[in-house]
């Protein structure tokens, strides 16, 4: 027997409706910078690489000061020494308890050998110098050349490419013949040159990577311009007066910061490399200052007797480069996606 619920005239009454809570945003608006942390955030690599980063940046400042050895004090009865760390000699499967191994393929312990009462954690090279306190001091410097490298993309880079395009016309074809001979000359001979005219260190290299890194940027940064110059919110901005240089770059520049960014984050681990090379065939920074291109043509050296002395800045050297990659792909995904197709 079927069962007949009884309706009542309630159940036809219009619900009731809260004016207020009608347009109510449930999520907090995002703007964009917010939203694009946001993305970051999900990108493990990227996060992951970023912390290292920051971590790297501050043993680069803090590294030399917590040894108790200067990166360029020498201490030849202490030469070639490999690492030693307190707590962790006597673990014989970890490579810092301070052994060696003969030709013959013996081991034996080079402190005991030596009689020294020292510990040094990443050894010591053939001058006796402290292979953990140069190797922070050469990160250092490496990062040092790779930021002025990145200031000068953003500030000749981005100033060059934006003039060049908004302008347009013969200026624009003037500027980027100009341009393109700059593109033809290498890096390399521009260092040789710098070298010959003043000392070798840290000065030519910098002008050398100030001559040619920015052009990349340039040409990044006239495109975008290229793209919004006959835009809706250009034309409004000239429309009310507005100059050449306040649309350039209070209009124009603001919207295009996330491919400088990502321009920027990629010129970062060129210009470590750049200088790392530099420095390894002998055109960068001379003794007693250290970078990680010259810690690694000492350890080449001596890589056959004493590997140490290369595997540390070579490890540095891919680390850094892998994590500057690593943040400039996350950042791009999360700044501009169109640009992971």
């Amino acid at each position: 027997m079927i069962n007949k619920e009884r309706v009542s005239n309630d159940m036809f009454a219009p619900a009731h409706i809260d004016p207020s809570k009608s347009e109510k945003i449930a999520k907090p608006s995002l703007n964009f910078w917010q939203d694009s942390w946001l993305r970051v955030r999900k990108n493990k690599g990227a996060v992951i690489s970023l912390v290292v980063i920051v971590i790297l940046l501050i043993l680069s400042f803090v590294g030399p000061l917590i040894t108790p050895y200067k990166f360029d004090t020498q201490n030849t009865d202490n030469h070639d020494l490999p690492p030693r760390v307190q707590g962790l000699e006597h673990i014989h499967w970890l490579p810092f308890d301070g052994t060696l191994t003969r030709k013959d393929g013996t081991s034996y312990n080079a402190y005991e050998a030596r009689h020294v009462k020292q510990y040094y954690w990443f050894g010591t090279d053939e001058l006796g110098r402290d292979i953990f306190a140069r190797l922070w001091k050469g990160t250092q410097v490496s990062l040092f050349i790779a930021f002025m490298a990145a200031l000068v993309d953003m500030l000749i880079g981005v100033t060059y490419g934006a003039v060049s395009g908004y302008i347009g016309g013969r200026t624009d074809s003037i500027m980027q013949r100009i341009l393109e001979i700059i593109v033809g000359i290498p890096n390399l001979v521009v260092a040789i040159l710098m070298i010959l005219v003043l000392k070798p260190g840290m000065v030519p290299i910098i002008i050398a990577i100030t001559f040619t890194s920015w052009t990349s940027m340039a040409r990044v940064v006239r495109a975008q311009v290229l793209k919004f110059k006959n835009q809706e919110f250009v034309l409004a901005a000239r429309t009310l007066g507005a100059s050449n240089t306040s649309i350039i770059f209070k209009h124009m520049i603001p919207n295009m910061f996330g491919i400088i960014i990502i321009n920027t984050m990629f010129s970062i681990p060129n210009a470590i490399f750049f200088e790392a090379f530099l420095s390894f065939i002998g055109l960068g920074l001379q003794e007693p200052k250290a970078s990680l291109g010259t810690l690694v043509n000492e350890g080449y050296k001596q890589m056959l007797a004493y590997s140490f002395q290369m595997i540390f800045p070579s490890i540095m050297i891919a680390l850094i480069m892998i994590c500057f990659n690593l943040v400039a792909d996350g950042l791009r995904d999360a700044l501009d996606p169109k640009m992971r197709d």
